[in-house]
């Protein structure tokens, strides 16, 4: 029993500590500007497999660095299909930023992450291959926000992701 209530007291310490952490907010590839991304490119459709582009890409040169957005555990490096070289990293606010089409990954999975700190650099992996580089940035809620959803295709996902172009604009 005492075990189980400690359990729980450190799961709920673990949920408050990561609604309230501060997030440091930071671009994030080395020396870009909202020039360097389409504002309107969140949600835009149609958008290959998926449907809809559930983030933004920012465009810059192969080998620049991929900066982490905020302060973070990375909870997964690796490759997939579709995004390529990724890195997912878990922030305060329980929220996941998601880069990928990276040309290379600087970090490991488990580890801390500062805002700022290189993660990978830029590239062109995955489905992104034969195209401009760039970083694929999404940030997903993981507690919903049920007031986003709307109309739109795929709308009821939108309780689960943000902005990233408004996200960034806030630091």
């Amino acid at each position: 029993m005492k075990i189980a209530k400690i359990l729980g007291l450190t799961l709920l310490a673990a949920l408050v500590a990561g609604l309230l952490l501060p997030e440091r907010i930071q671009i994030p590839v080395a020396g870009a500007s909202a020039k360097d991304w389409n504002p309107k490119s969140f949600w835009f459709e149609p958008w290959g497999s998926s449907g809809v582009h559930k983030g933004i890409d920012i465009f810059g040169k192969t080998g620049t660095p991929v900066l982490s957005t905020t302060d973070g555990v990375v909870l997964f490096t690796g490759e997939i299909a579709k995004g390529g070289k990724v890195v997912l990293v878990l922030g305060p606010r329980w929220r996941l930023h998601y880069f990928a089409h990276l040309d290379s990954i600087r970090t490991g999975a488990f580890s801390f992450v500062a805002s700022g700190e290189a993660i990978g650099t830029l590239g062109a992996s995955g489905n992104a291959q034969g195209k401009p580089p760039h970083l694929h940035y999404s940030i997903v809620r993981m507690l919903p926000a049920p007031w986003k959803v709307d109309g739109a295709t795929q709308g009821a996902k939108k309780a689960f992701f943000i902005d990233p172009h408004a996200y960034l604009l806030e630091r």
